[in-house]
């Protein structure tokens, strides 16, 4: 009887045993699919060229649109692939290395080299805008492009589009909120009776830009009064002459030479060296054509915006 008993027990305890190990490793398949599921957790984005859902924390990231590079490298987030075939602002430089793919310049992407990398994500914006498409065929793609009309707006929602597909959104915020406190201290200080004017030249010519335009952000964001509020809104500006400017005689001449970018060799401080302008009561403010022409709308682009046309009227 005592056997009898013992067997019972041993039996018991094996079959005992046995459900233990089956639950557990039920469990373990359990808790797999749920990493598995949270692995493939996606964020749907509404942008100005369609919807696109992307993957949370997509890898081999490509990303065109220089100012939302310098979006992501502030939220440390790397991309892999970057048009490096155009001009890259001196504090994006990094992304020159070997480290990085170039996957074409800002107008023509490489799509050969684009799909091979089979990237998570591709961001874009207006000069790729007409490629959405063919992109888009390869990997998920999101347009950050910007609103000239609502400037700020524009740029906080691509902000925190970007920051919630990297799970980056408190960074993001407190970087805003910076950013904002800035610039409001900057409005303060700028004197309601000086007016400004916006200009960019290129190949020996000179446009105007203002309040609704590419560079209209100096009129409605930084504060700056405009000297013509009837320039037509335009990402190429209204052409303009040397006695349109001493005519509307700006406190302030603010000045992007994108020859400088384009081809290396500026021009615009002879260009703007000449007796209309210096008879007029102007002062010249050169802005880094870099950042205003090419990386605007990122995080640091927008700070560096700022602190150039603060140190323009203030100096």
């Amino acid at each position: 009887m005592k056997k009898l008993m013992m067997t019972l027990s041993v039996l018991v305890m094996m079959v005992l045993a046995a459900c233990g190990s089956s639950e557990g490793e039920a469990g373990a398949s359990s808790g797999d699919g749920e990493d598995k599921e949270k692995s493939k957790e996606t964020v749907t984005v509404d942008h100005e060229l369609g919807t696109t859902e992307v993957e949370k924390n997509p890898e081999d990231v490509v990303v065109f649109d220089f100012g939302a590079l310098d979006t992501l490298d502030e939220l440390g987030i790397e991309a892999k692939g970057v048009a490096k075939s155009s001009t890259l602002p001196d504090y994006l430089s990094k992304y020159e290395k070997d480290d990085y793919e170039n996957v074409g310049s800002l107008k023509e992407p490489d799509f050969e080299k684009i799909n091979s990398m089979d990237p998570g994500l591709i961001v874009i914006s207006g000069r790729q805008s007409g490629a959405y498409e063919d992109l888009s065929d390869i990997a998920p793609t999101v347009y950050v492009g910007m609103d000239n009309e609502n400037y700020m707006e524009s740029f906080e929602k691509n902000t925190r589009t970007l920051a919630e597909i990297f799970g980056k959104t408190e960074e993001a915020d407190e970087e805003i909120s910076a950013l904002k406190e800035k610039i409001d201290k900057m409005k303060e200080d700028m004197p309601e009776d000086k007016t400004g004017l916006v200009t960019l030249a290129t190949g020996g010519k000179v446009s105007a830009y203002g309040p609704g335009s590419r560079f209209g952000l100096v009129h409605e964001v930084f504060g700056v009064p405009a000297a013509d509020n009837e320039i037509e809104a335009s990402d190429h500006g209204m052409s303009i002459s040397f006695e349109y400017i001493a005519e509307q005689n700006p406190d302030y001449l603010f000045i992007i030479d994108r020859d400088k970018v384009v081809s290396g060799e500026g021009q615009a401080k002879e260009l703007y060296d000449n007796d209309l302008v210096n008879q007029a009561d102007v002062k010249k403010v050169y802005l880094d054509p870099a950042v205003w022409y090419l990386s605007g709308g990122g995080l640091r682009s927008f700070e560096k915006m700022a602190e150039e046309v603060s140190a323009g009227i203030s100096e």
